[in-house]
């Protein structure tokens, strides 16, 4: 049995795997066989793929609902506040909080939210065919958050790393994919020069997201983190 154990995929690797192939291949499957009709259906087979570490994780351990309970708070406090600026574009902290949510709680925990937050918000946004995008970008941020400053031991990372991958990060890992999706999903054909424009005319906007993210960092990521690095001591989650 112990050598099984040790021969088990770990989440954080799972969820990367999941989400460099297996979700690119359901958005491609979207855009090819759906023709960005069934996005409704994509995002959810989104989430139930983004589900896949916790399962692999929950037959090592018992987390109980607690751990659910707190990612679902993440995700609700990410909703509630992309929803308080919602007259701002893209001034928004979706980002930052599914960053706060990677490191505290590890690289699936990131994912998941960060692509919960994205489908659930766009219930108020709009839905539509880049939603999966959407879900596809936040949840990297969440997951590559987990993956280079999640400490199993609570201690807390340096301020200015962190702010400076999430503005690098959501300027252009989000930008990219988001920007790539308005190509896709409003033009019949492919072309260098209509990805060019979209990267172009979105340059400002990413830029004001990248920002947004450095400034709901600094604000939210230490008070935060500390709070959930408490609860992660209290109710034994530090595995």
């Amino acid at each position: 049995m112990q050598n099984a154990d040790k021969k088990r995929l770990h989440p954080g690797v799972l969820a990367l795997i999941l989400a460099l192939l297996a979700v690119p291949a359901l958005i491609a499957l979207g855009v090819a066989v759906w023709d960005d009709r069934r996005f409704y259906i994509v995002s959810l087979l989104i989430i139930l793929v983004s589900m896949a570490p916790f399962v692999l994780r929950f037959e090592k351990r018992r987390p109980g609902a607690r751990e659910l309970t707190l990612l679902a708070a993440m995700t609700a406090i990410g909703v509630a506040a992309r929803a308080a600026f919602y007259m701002v574009p893209q001034f928004k902290p979706m980002v930052a909080i599914a960053v706060i949510t990677g490191v505290a709680f590890g690289a699936e925990s990131g994912f998941i939210v960060g692509a919960m937050i994205a489908f659930v918000s766009n219930f108020i946004f709009g839905q539509g065919p880049w939603t999966p995008w959407q879900m596809e970008a936040a949840g990297l941020m969440g997951l590559l958050a987990g993956l280079i400053f999640h400490r199993k031991d609570g201690s807390l990372p340096k301020l200015l790393p962190l702010c400076v991958f999430g503005g690098l990060g959501t300027l252009i890992l989000y930008g990219l994919i988001v920007d790539t999706s308005t190509v896709f999903t409003t033009q019949k054909e492919i072309t260098w020069q209509a990805l060019t424009a979209a990267y172009g005319t979105g340059l400002v906007m990413n830029l004001i997201h990248a920002a947004a993210t450095v400034v709901f960092l600094l604000l939210l990521a230490r008070p935060m983190l500390k709070k959930l690095n408490r609860l992660r001591v209290k109710y034994g989650m530090l595995q």
